[in-house]
């Protein structure tokens, strides 16, 4: 029998994957700007115009990461500027926080089921958690749902992408006659 999934195991190896999987759609996001002299429109498309664009979605998913292992860890999340404006730096910007995430290893995530947690809203409250619900209540459907977004922005501004890219998987070319 398989040992049960650790706080550690649901964290930040998925966290440092969907980081991932948004670098590869940011890269496909890139080379269809670059082809199409496009990056700056691209960066600012929104799916709605109440909803953020690519670029804010790709910091909160970022924000997420960091913050939600350091608040699972006990700590208070480093504050990440929000000064990207183009492509590279949105890629630098998921691998600083892929390696914030290097820091967080199983000796400071595991046994983080019942830790208290609370969050300030941008509404000026609070919400609470335990640690086992922040992660699979809060963080991972918002670090999915902004991963999601940024494929969502990106597919409807013309950028070719499939389901297999959401999952960072380079798809097959074509076979071709």
């Amino acid at each position: 029998m398989a040992a049960p999934l650790s706080m550690y195991q649901a964290s930040v190896p998925v966290f440092s994957r969907m980081l991932g999987n948004l670098a590869h759609l940011l890269r496909r996001g890139m080379a269809h700007a670059r082809a199409t002299g496009t990056a700056e429109a691209l960066l600012d498309a929104r799916l709605a115009p109440d909803m953020y664009p690519l670029l804010r979605q790709v910091q909160i998913a970022t924000d997420l990461a960091c913050g939600g292992a350091a608040r699972l860890a006990g700590a208070e999340p480093e504050p990440i500027a929000d000064t990207e404006a183009d492509f590279d730096a949105l890629l630098a910007r998921i691998v600083r926080a892929r390696a914030c995430l290097e820091g967080f290893g199983p000796e400071r995530i595991d046994g983080s089921e019942d830790r208290p947690i609370s969050i300030h809203v941008p509404t000026g409250g609070a919400l609470d958690f335990d640690g086992s619900g922040y992660l699979t209540g809060f963080v991972l459907p918002n670090l999915y749902f902004h991963v999601c977004m940024a494929y969502a922005i990106l597919r409807n501004q013309g950028v070719a992408l499939g389901k297999l890219d959401y999952f960072g998987v380079e798809a097959p070319a074509p076979a071709s006659d």
